[in-house]
């Protein structure tokens, strides 16, 4: 989702803004993962993840960006291991489950997960997806249909279109154990936010999250509502800490032609600013010096300049 096509592309975007892009790839769990937990995928294979990479790197820490349900997974790595993530950034990732915004978030708080799980052992791609075209059935499963028949003579629009439909069904399934505790732990219990969640024999407290934070949610998401993703930034210990609000919807913030045009540098500015030792505090306190001097020499004048070679000298130093 994040390398569609390369018009349509969060990782080129950030390549060609100078950034080295590392992604995890979590794969297609089979009955053999069914009992895979929060534990093994955090603190294990993230783990393992974030360790390759800083060994790749040479350095000791590193950013850290999540989306959806990676986020979420990003953001308990980074209160465990605080030390190895430099910069987290999130993206519309679910926080505070307490939010009754969606069918997603009420489904989940009633449905049983230990028959879920218990039937299925390793949960359907097939399953979930059918679960999130129903959360907008008429728009997902006919209009788009519908809209797709006026891109019929467009082969690039066209092709768009099919590789979106080719995504959307390409559907990995997810272990049981895991969804289980991740349904009840966090959709049904909230504990992330009351600082009970506890992966292996760790107990998350999100105040341990210290290094600077970008978190970005969608005003218009159908499937983790800003009022889930918000609250992260009032529940962490960083002082250096953005909540970024992208107009449009879930899946927009990843392929939509307005997120390539101002999602990916504004990710990519905020790390280069981080990278360079400036807070937001400092990018805009040296802004307004900036301001306040060119205001000044703009006003500066001596007794013996004329109006007409004031004018004339201040359109030089423009121009130089």
């Amino acid at each position: 989702m994040l390398d569609l096509q390369p018009d349509r592309s969060i990782v080129r975007n950030l390549l060609q803004h100078g950034l080295d892009v590392y992604i995890t790839d979590w794969g297609y769990p089979t009955k053999s993962d069914m009992y895979l937990t929060l534990d093994d995928y955090i603190n294990g294979y993230m783990n393992n993840c974030v360790d390759f990479i800083r060994k790749a790197t040479k350095k000791d820490a590193i950013t850290l960006m999540g989306i959806c349900q990676g986020g979420t997974f990003s953001a308990i790595y980074a209160s465990l291991y605080p030390e190895k993530v430099q910069n987290l950034v999130t993206m519309v990732a679910p926080f505070d489950f307490s939010s009754n915004e969606g069918l997603l978030f009420s489904w989940s708080k009633h449905i049983n997960a230990d028959t879920l799980v218990d039937t299925y052992r390793v949960i359907p791609g097939e399953l979930l997806n059918a679960g999130f075209l129903m959360l907008m059935p008429f728009t997902l499963n006919i209009r788009k249909y519908v809209d797709m028949l006026k891109v019929l003579g467009d082969k690039d629009k066209l092709l768009n279109f099919l590789r979106m439909e080719k995504w959307i069904f390409d559907s990995p399934g997810q272990a049981g154990e895991c969804l289980r505790q991740f349904i009840k732990d966090c959709y049904q219990e909230n504990k992330l936010v009351k600082g009970q969640l506890k992966v292996g024999d760790k107990l998350v407290n999100l105040k341990n999250i210290t290094m600077p934070l970008l978190n970005i949610y969608a005003s218009a998401d159908h499937l983790v509502p800003p009022s889930s993703t918000r609250p992260l930034n009032d529940l962490v210990g960083s002082t250096d800490k953005v909540l970024y609000e992208f107009k449009g919807g879930h899946i927009g913030v990843f392929v939509g032609s307005k997120s390539q045009k101002e999602l990916a540098p504004a990710i990519s500015k905020w790390l280069h600013e981080r990278a360079a030792g400036k807070t937001v505090k400092e990018s805009l306190r040296a802004e307004r010096s900036m301001s306040k001097a060119k205001d000044a020499r703009r006003n500066q004048t001596t007794p013996e300049t004329k109006p007409s070679i004031r004018t004339k000298s201040t359109n030089k130093r423009k121009t130089t």
